[in-house]
This record gives structure tokens, C-alpha cells and sequence, in this order.
């Protein structure tokens, strides 16, 4: 059984949709992004524990302040290099931020090969399933912006 809860965001942001497997976190968006397609398959609306969890978190974060927990979540068929890409992510403190080139520059260095392209990168950081926790929203372009989305 696949579950699906909305949280209410402050008022500048869409409010998003989690999702999970009864136990884990599986998938957290913005309602209004182009992710949020995937969550109108059937779900059964319940407020589980999982949701509780993760609501507080972002209430802390939404209110300027940094967790001191993380809402205990699963990652569902993600290939190695999106996998690279995730746990590079999640090395991103609040407040800072990474280029797809860091990423990709990154990964050359712990993969020992020469190239690897910041255009992959960044179809995997697009590929996260829990956004603003593992925190693709502080990966930008090699100007400063956000870009893809």
C-alpha cells in the first residue's frame, strides 16, 4: 500500500505532497512542480506517523531554523549514479550551495575517469524524490541560478 498526505506551506510556496510505503518516506514535492504527475496514481490518504515526522521537520525549516533530525525515508530504484549524485547532495549544508560542474567534477575524482557531464548531473539531481530534505534545491548553475525547474 502506497500512501499520500498534503502539507500546508507557508503561503509564498505550493503546499507538498508526501508519500510512503506505511513506514519510510518515499517521495516529497511541491504540488504544482512537474513531479507532482507521478502522485495522482492511487494512494490511500492516511496522516501516518512517517507524516507527522516530516511535517515537524519542515515546519522547523520553514520557520529559518536547521532540523536536528531527518525524517527516516527510503530511495526507490535509483541507478549507483543517482545514488553519487544523492549522497553528494546531501553534503550541502543550509545555506550553501553546489554547481552541477562541482558535482560532476566530483564524481570524475572518485570514479577516476576524465569527464563526466554537468548536463547528467543535473538529470539526476532532477530525479530526487525527496526534495528540500536531500536538498537539490541548493545544486544551481555555474551562474548562481537555479535552473531546470
Amino acid at each position: 500500500m502506497i500512501y499520500k498526505c498534503m502539507y500546508k506551506t507557508p503561503n509564498e510556496f505550493s503546499n507538498i505532497i508526501m508519500t510512503s510505503d506505511g513506514e519510510y518516506l518515499t517521495g516529497l514535492c511541491f504540488e504544482d512542480s512537474k513531479k507532482a504527475s507521478k502522485h495522482q496514481i492511487d494512494f490511500s490518504e492516511e496522516y501516518l506517523e512517517i507524516f507527522r515526522e516530516t511535517s515537524k521537520w519542515l515546519d522547523i525549516y520553514f520557520s529559518g531554523k536547521t532540523p536536528d533530525f531527518t525524517p527516516k525515508y527510503k530511495l526507490l530504484d535509483l541507478t549507483p549514479f543517482r545514488r553519487n549524485v544523492v549522497d553528494i547532495m546531501k553534503t550541502v549544508k543550509y545555506g550553501k550551495t553546489m554547481t552541477y560542474n562541482d558535482i560532476a567534477k566530483l564524481i570524475t575524482k572518485s570514479r577516476e575517469i576524465k569527464k563526466m557531464s554537468a548536463q547528467a548531473v543535473g538529470g539526476a539531481v532532477g530525479h530526487n524524490p525527496i526534495s528540500i530534505i536531500i536538498p537539490c534545491h541548493r545544486v544551481v548553475g555555474t551562474n548562481g541560478s537555479l535552473t531546470g525547474y
